[in-house]
């Protein structure tokens, strides 16, 4: 069996079958290469069409998928149509394969990766692209064409003595060299081919069976080098052997687990090296509508979400992010600032929110945004998610500073402080604050889980005063957070409204999964929310008008909960429907359409990847124990909570 045939029985094609054809690529469509500091998204036609350099959150240098006149691509595409393409990640790495096989004899394989280092000084910050013709004689149009800037820069391109540069007029440079013979010219002299401005270049190359040449992008170069300093070849396996042994940590076993590594390997690519900092995902304004304006950048360090990823990765054996990302909230906090919702990669202020009005945004959904409104907003969940990944990390073997501790004890007695005030809460909706039933019992979470760690660090008042205040914030939940004719929780005080964030009163260990508060109040949520399998996050006007998909991270909430209350089945089915919502490579967004499964948002989605994990380990978990006879999964760092009276 020859590689294509054996790669498509493990991996879904694309068919190609004119040069229009790349419009139909769906929004995940993609695979994703990284090297620590930024991200690229490949397209199956070989065409990247989203890269920023140096860093996730610079200016893109490649913005195609945001608007394919204005943003800027390159590509290694078939001249000849039709073809038929698939993606696959070679085992236990983020190195990507793109395939292309001809109805007429001929395959091409193509390898791409950005270099990666366990150094962050010694990042590159270079693309290395390796074609391969597998069989026949293959024909392919290899485009060069950035436009720096988010395509608002001026960029020229001009041919070197061993490649091109492109320079912007804000003293941006990219360089790239090809490797071989090739006939660089503008594109517009090429019509028809996915090259459509002005400013980039083009050539057409063929290639025999065995035959490999090799594509490389540098950032800030000088000037093009010969191949041979690229070291591509080094790069290569370099590469491959850094994600294997990271990869070797995880210690799970259970069900989906390449789903679950997977996942793992993608939320390590949306690490920031230099600082700990993790990114929500790679890009910004894709859309949660196709059409619609909740268009969001999240290229930023949310300290919820990175909380909550470093937690899941513990969950599977990984230690290191957890410990590089308390450095990180370490450096931010001893800043002398209150905890924010989120900082730059650095731990700086997030720029406020501006829209690039030049960009069509993806399929026309506009606005295409940079900064984040939400920098100013008041989310009192926050804390208990840090402070409840502190803690599992000191469960898990890891040791928090003294430094780091006494930042977190000051998170502590500002969540005592605080806890009566409303907030804006977990969704972000630009309303109004409200006291949201989650952040209230984010809040207990945090002084729990304050309560254990001042007992480590040997600090009885501080650990006594937290339990205490545990309990009143608890009990305050029972008395205001309830609809007392159906007996189920509400999304916050004083009303009505169904809220997603509900699901995690049982997973958190607040209440029983098991209590008939807690049944009712699942059942009613997907009564409310759902989609066949999907949830959306509320029903509420949340300030910023239009539809959205499913929300794939409150799925998996629900595959836990249902796990929690011993409706295995359900967890199972509710989990299998999240995970086949994943892409040909097993990547997700932040949500789905729920009748078309179409993933939305941006791409990919740390809380997606996160969900999955916690949920994969939840249901496995569950499983062991009702083999073993136990009836009900106890909660893995609480003590059996309280029922309901």
């Amino acid at each position: 069996m020859d590689l294509y045939s054996a790669a498509k029985r493990m991996a879904r094609p694309f068919r190609f079958t004119n040069p229009a054809s790349y419009r139909e690529v769906p929004l995940a469509g993609r695979g994703i290469i990284g090297d620590g500091s930024s991200c690229a998204l490949v397209r199956p036609d070989g065409v990247i069409d989203w890269l920023c350099f140096p860093r996730f959150d610079s200016p893109s240098v490649f913005a195609g998928i945001l608007d394919d006149e204005k943003g800027g691509i390159t590509g290694i595409t078939p001249v000849v149509w039709p073809f038929e393409s698939l993606q696959r990640y070679d085992p236990d790495t983020n190195v990507l394969e793109t395939l292309f096989r001809f109805e007429r004899k001929g395959a091409i394989r193509i390898i791409d990766f950005m270099p990666w280092t366990n150094d962050p000084r010694s990042t590159v910050h270079e693309v290395h692209r390796r074609i391969e013709c597998l069989e026949g004689s293959v024909e392919l149009n290899i485009v060069f064409d950035p436009r720096f800037g988010y395509g608002a820069s001026q960029t020229r391109v001009e041919r070197e003595e061993h490649g091109l540069v492109a320079r912007g007029s804000g003293g941006e440079r990219l360089v790239a060299v090809l490797s071989g013979e090739a006939e660089w010219r503008p594109c517009r002299e090429l019509r028809g081919q996915p090259c459509r401005g002005e400013t980039g270049l083009q050539t057409r190359i063929r290639m025999g069976p065995g035959e490999r040449r090799w594509m490389i992008l540098s950032w800030d170069s000088d000037r093009p080098e010969p191949l041979a300093a690229y070291r591509p070849f080094d790069h290569l396996r370099d590469t491959r052997q850094a994600w294997r042994q990271w990869a070797q940590q995880l210690h799970y076993e259970g069900p989906w687990r390449h789903h679950v590594l997977r996942s793992a390997l993608t939320l390590k690519l949306l690490m920031y090296g230099p600082t700990g900092a993790m990114v929500a995902a790679p890009t910004t304004s894709l859309p949660e509508w196709i059409g619609g304006p909740r268009n969001w950048d999240y290229r930023f360090s949310w300290v919820r979400d990175s909380a909550m990823a470093v937690r899941a990765t513990n969950l599977l054996g990984f230690l290191g992010e957890s410990r590089e990302f308390f450095y990180f909230m370490r450096d931010t906090l001893q800043r002398g600032d209150l905890l924010q919702v989120m900082y730059t990669l650095d731990g700086g202020p997030v720029p406020p929110e501006t829209e690039l009005t030049h960009l069509a945004g993806f399929q026309g959904s506009r606005p295409v945004r940079l900064g984040n409104g939400a920098r100013d907003q008041f989310q009192f969940d926050t804390a208990g998610a840090l402070l409840d990944a502190a803690y599992l990390y000191e469960r898990s073997g890891g040791r928090l500073p003294l430094r780091t501790w006494r930042l977190l004890r000051s998170v502590i007695q500002t969540t005592a402080r605080r806890w009566r005030e409303p907030d804006h809460g977990i969704w972000e909706p630009r309303r109004e604050m409200r006291h949201n039933v989650h952040s209230k019992l984010m809040g207990w979470l945090a002084l729990r889980r304050g309560q254990h760690l001042a007992r480590l660090f040997g600090e009885t008042a501080l650990e006594q005063s937290s339990a205490a205040l545990a309990d009143v914030i608890r009990a305050d939940i029972l008395r205001n957070g309830v609809d007392p004719a159906r007996k189920h929780f509400v999304g916050a005080y004083g009303g009505n409204e169904p809220d997603a964030a509900l699901l995690l009163l049982p997973i958190v260990g607040c209440f029983r999964a098991t209590d008939p508060y807690i049944l009712r109040t699942i059942d009613w949520l997907r009564e409310e929310l759902g989609a066949g399998p999907f949830l959306r996050r509320y029903r509420m006007d949340d300030g910023v008008g239009g539809p959205e998909g499913g929300f794939i991270l409150c799925g998996f909430w629900l595959a836990e909960a249902l796990a929690l209350a011993n409706r295995i089945e359900e967890a199972e089915d509710v989990f299998v429907a999240h995970a086949e919502a994943s892409n040909h490579l097993g990547l997700l967004a932040e949500e789905v359409h729920p009748l078309t499964r179409e993933q939305l948002g941006n791409f990919p989605q740390a809380f997606s990847h996160l969900g999955l994990i916690s949920a994969a380990a939840r249901i496995d978990r569950a499983l062991r124990l009702r083999d073993e006879g136990q009836s009900e999964p106890p909660h893995l760092l609480e003590p059996e909570p309280p029922a309901i009276e």
